[in-house]
């Protein structure tokens, strides 16, 4: 029988793919406790597709929301993962950490990060997915990228 968020995904329609192999010498989240800490996700498609480009140079904020919010669905995939398949277990989204592959006088960082905050919110409700996080730009993001999402969790004792 399928959970609470599994349910609540498929209200909104919501396909969280397998999470990918780590692309370097890493791996993709790490347990300590009850928190869970998740490498850095890209807007990775599950066909391999990117979602590439630099907001303040031809990229708008709603693609930059829509790239976040991939990084999201990518950042629940891999707390899926952590959790052994259950997202019921999931008891906190504590902190979201956000890069934003921008120019030097792009400043809506935080509008971009909101593609990604609002989805976990929407998955999880406010108690569970309200979190903390930093939103900041940089000059470049690997493969091109237009956002990048690391998380922090807290998950149910084992």
């Amino acid at each position: 029988m399928a959970g609470v968020i599994e349910r609540r995904l498929a209200q909104l329609g919501l396909r969280i793919p397998k999470s990918p192999a780590p692309a370097a010498n890493y791996v993709p989240w790490k347990r300590v406790g009850n928190q869970v800490f998740i490498s850095g996700q890209i807007p990775k498609a599950e066909d391999n597709s990117l979602l590439t480009g630099q907001l303040g140079a031809g990229y708008s904020i709603e693609e930059g929301q829509t790239a976040a919010r991939l990084c999201a669905v990518n950042l629940i995939s891999q707390m899926r993962e952590a959790c052994g398949g259950d997202l019921d277990k999931v008891k906190a989204v504590v902190k979201v950490e956000a890069f934003v592959n921008s120019t030097a006088d792009f400043t809506n960082h935080p509008q971009v990060v909101n593609g990604c905050s609002d989805l976990l919110v929407e998955v999880f409700g406010q108690e569970i997915g309200a979190h903390s996080r930093f939103a900041v730009g940089c000059s470049s993001l690997p493969l091109g990228v237009a956002v990048e999402t690391g998380a922090v969790i807290e998950v149910a004792d084992e």
